[in-house]
């Protein structure tokens, strides 16, 4: 019997995040970020670690909490964020006041533009965190080289300039500046170089990259190789670059996001709590359902349980859809921009927790799993009474050349081949497919009739409208029309018919009701298929064996290994015939042919 650590570790998905380590009094152990969550954290139960600290932690883990994140280096900005916050006793790194660096815009006349690890709220923007200081260093250099910006910290206001206060330095004689502390360049020229510069660092830098190519070219044209192949490397980070990461944008701060994942009979709402664009916090709560609660008012109750919980006093929260949590907090839908993947990713997090819930189920509980599935599938499909029993039926052929049908059954959502049956169409000339799915429809329920066995609660054909009315007719015949739900599902759209109704179902691609419609439409075509190869492959054959008089099917099989086809066999010399079947039935074979061709 598996242990609950041990499920949740076999349930962690194979995405990048960070992980956390909880003790038995739930007490945080350590914090870490993974590329592959499930990995990461086997890895800690899968040896014996060179460190007595490693191994005392590993002891004393109790359960692991995950979140997910879309990338590694935003799993490892996320990591930072939650040691400095909640101080785990087994993290030894990170947990210094040291952060990453930002790029900053000062807030002032002709605007500096430098690195900084300290966010100053004095009005001035600020871009990133970055995980690397390389980065910020290609985007300050490249900058240098298309927008000369000075580097002194003057006062430069229009008072001091006019009364030449200042004097221009080494920069400017050296080019990197253009003197606008005496006046040379003027401010509405330098503040278009720091939108310019603004766009860059948003990730919106086409044009500047067209200039900087611009630049190498020119590079080029003077010989000077060494430089351009400098400018050619940084344009290469550029085009690699992201704008955007976990850590989303520092004017974000004391924010809540709340987002809600539901099935039939549980609800999953997961909060993120962000504090100067970091996030800060991650939980998900699992709510079980009380009859038909809409999410609305699921996440209105929790909204205000998890305010409470945690004590949280932010005056704006982010959510799907609008709710009534009180008049003193602003309720946000946000619908692009930073808010909108903030929410984004908190809804992946409901999502990753769901089936990380569902798994564990399926594991421990499997009549559990299989009875939310079929409870599932009675709402999705509008069904009288749980689907337990499916059956499928599919036609094959090749220009109505030997027409098969098959059926498929499944029985609690899952496959029971013992059950499957195929057809050779009896009645029906040529090809079609509507009057073969008429005759196995009506040939296979007289049977279950005749036989006292019992009855599907959901019949599917594969196929549109018109197998559908097909079917139908043979439903009617035998008088089950009513009493057995029947439904047709088209390729092209994943389209759901019902008789009488023109207007089809369209179900969620990510539906566990559509996957298992697919799973069955699947299964019965490859069955039908199948079933009619073997079918043409055995027609073939006996098409040739028994034309001769006096050859059965092994020895034709043995003849066609050994030519590999009827047209070289009928060709072959009587003496090479006999070496392989002996000289009697060479003889007939080869006078067979012989007066063939006369």
């Amino acid at each position: 019997m598996r242990t609950p650590l041990e499920l949740q570790i076999q349930t962690l998905p194979d995405n990048p995040g960070v992980y956390q380590y909880f003790d038995k009094d739930d007490k945080l152990l350590y914090v870490g970020k993974a590329k592959n969550l499930k990995k990461r954290v086997m890895s800690y139960f899968n040896k014996v670690h060179d460190t007595g600290r490693t191994n005392v932690m590993v002891k004393k883990i109790a359960s692991v909490k995950h979140i997910v994140v879309p990338t590694e280096s935003e799993a490892l900005l996320l990591e930072n964020n939650l040691i400095k916050k909640l101080q785990p006793r087994y993290n030894i790194m990170l947990k210094d006041d040291k952060t990453y660096p930002w790029i900053c815009i000062k807030r002032e006349p002709f605007s500096r533009v430098f690195s900084t690890r300290k966010v100053i709220k004095d009005g001035s923007e600020y871009f990133g965190p970055y995980t690397s200081f390389k980065t910020v260093h290609t985007l300050l250099d490249l900058i240098k080289e298309l927008y000369p910006l000075r580097t002194c910290n003057y006062d430069l206001t229009e008072t001091n300039i006019r009364t030449g206060k200042y004097k221009v330095c080494l920069e400017y004689h050296l080019g990197n500046c253009k003197g606008p502390c005496e006046g040379h360049e003027p401010l509405a020229v330098y503040q278009d170089h720091v939108e310019a510069i603004r766009q860059i660092l948003k990730g919106n830098f086409k044009e500047s990259l067209k200039d900087f190519r611009k630049l190498m070219q020119e590079l080029a044209m003077d010989m000077r190789f060494e430089e351009a192949q400098k400018i050619k490397e940084k344009i290469g980070v550029l085009e690699n670059y992201q704008a955007k990461s976990t850590v989303f944008n520092p004017k974000i701060s004391n924010l809540d996001v709340f987002t809600i994942i539901s099935d039939e009979s549980m609800a999953y709402v997961n909060y993120i709590q962000v504090s100067h664009g970091a996030i800060i916090r991650s939980h998900t709560m699992e709510i079980k359902k009380k009859l038909d609660e809409p999410n609305e008012e699921i996440l209105e109750l929790a909204v205000v349980e998890l305010r409470e919980r945690f004590h949280l006093q932010s005056k704006e929260i982010l959510v799907p859809f609008p709710i009534s949590v009180g008049e003193n907090i602003t309720v946000t839908v946000p619908k692009l921009g930073d808010k909108k993947m903030i929410l984004d990713l908190s809804e992946r997090n409901a999502r990753f927790f769901r089936m990380d819930q569902l798994k564990q189920i399926k594991i421990v509980d499997p009549d559990r799993h299989t009875n939310r599935i079929m409870a599932q599938m009675k709402a999705d499909l509008r069904l009288p009474e749980e689907p337990r029993h499916i059956e499928c039926f599919d036609n094959s052929n090749i220009q109505g050349t030997n027409p098969v049908s098959a059926c498929v059954v499944f029985k609690d959502g899952k496959a029971s081949k013992k059950d499957y049956r195929h057809f050779n169409i009896k009645t029906v000339v040529g090809p079609d497919d509507f009057a073969s799915m008429e005759e196995v429809v009506f040939r296979r329920y007289r049977r279950l009739l005749d036989e006292n066995e019992p009855l599907p609660q959901l019949i599917i054909i594969d196929g549109g409208k018109g197998q559908l009315s097909s079917a139908l007719k043979s439903l009617d015949a035998l008088g089950l029309r009513g009493k057995i739900t029947i439904l047709g599902i088209a390729k092209r759209l994943e389209e759901i018919f019902y008789p009488g109704d023109s207007v089809p179902l369209y179900l969620d691609k990510k539906s566990e009701t559509l996957k298992i419609i697919q799973q069955l439409r699947n299964e019965a075509h490859r069955f039908g298929i199948t079933f009619h190869r073997d079918k043409r492959s055995k027609s073939a054959l006996q098409t040739s064996v028994e034309t001769i008089p006096g050859i059965g099917e092994k020895t034709m099989v043995t003849l066609l290994k050994h030519f590999k086809s009827v047209k070289r066999m009928a060709a072959a010399p009587e003496e090479e015939i006999a070496k392989v079947v002996g000289p009697s039935k060479a003889k007939k074979i080869t006078e067979f042919y012989q007066e063939k061709t006369k």
